[in-house]
């Protein structure tokens, strides 16, 4: 089993919602197992409390727009003063993942996260007339199925009307998008790149591109943002727990980045 698959089994389980929910397991069994020890018992029921609690908190919208903001150095928006400043010579887009079945469209579809970003990357390419780049194969999670740049590639020329030039269709992490690339636009003389991914993707996918010999500006898509009201954003929602999965899992992978080395 190479790291990558290890990181996709072990990820899941680690981080909310099932990281809570095992801890909170853990508690009950201690319970039931040990009626005889009655302060380990009490320590049991703290931690089963504590786990529910943390779940309930991390499904809170405005809990995890606090920890993006407490874990992660998030780019501003990409400004024209700051492309006039960098001037990139290219547009480069992260893959977010695919649809793997899309029975209406008859084909694999991107997701709404690759999306987003095919969208915005394509708006700055056009507006600044400069070549685009995309990187996504099939990840570490991946089932065999289309790979996201294939996908990527119809949906930019059916619906957009657009031409990507490279195409990475063989990466399955951040780390070797930016390998892959590099491999693409380094011998063509493309040095500086404007860089497309969710905003609490962008500080490690940068420090990848960086390490790949890139000068990158980064140009951040979803920002985390208020999504209700201020009261309802305290209230538990799918939206809010995948928020704080997606913050959390991004801190701890951008952490072993920075310790990793190139």
């Amino acid at each position: 089993m190479q790291f990558g698959d290890f990181k996709a089994l072990v990820s899941p389980l680690v981080l909310p919602p099932a990281g809570p929910l095992l801890l909170a397991l853990l508690g009950l069994l201690m319970i039931v197992g040990l009626k005889r020890a009655p302060r380990v018992r009490r320590v049991a029921w703290a931690l089963v409390l504590v786990s529910l609690l943390a779940l309930w908190l991390l499904s809170c919208h405005a809990v995890a727009l606090r920890l993006t903001g407490w874990l992660l150095p998030l780019p501003a928006p990409i400004t024209d003063k700051a492309l006039a400043s960098m001037r990139p010579q290219a547009v480069v887009v992260l893959g977010g993942g695919v649809l793997a079945q899309a029975p209406e469209y008859g084909a694999a579809q991107p997701n709404s996260a690759t999306m987003a970003r095919l969208r915005y990357g394509i708006r700055l390419a056009r507006t600044h007339q400069l070549p685009l780049a995309f990187a996504g194969g099939v990840g570490w999670s991946g089932r065999g199925t289309a790979s996201e740049a294939e996908t990527v590639k119809h949906s930019a020329t059916q619906d957009f009307g657009f031409e990507i030039r490279w195409l990475d269709d063989q990466s399955r992490d951040t780390r070797e998008n930016a390998q892959r690339i590099a491999g693409l636009l380094q011998p063509q003389g493309v040095r500086r790149i404007a860089l497309v991914s969710d905003a609490w993707h962008l500080p490690r996918a940068t420090l990848e591109f960086e390490r790949a010999g890139f000068e990158v500006l980064p140009a951040p898509t979803r920002l985390p943002l208020p999504v209700a009201r201020p009261a309802l954003e305290w209230l538990p929602s799918a939206e809010g727990l995948t928020a704080s999965r997606h913050v959390l899992r991004e801190w701890l992978a951008w952490r072993a980045a920075r310790f990793s080395g190139p």
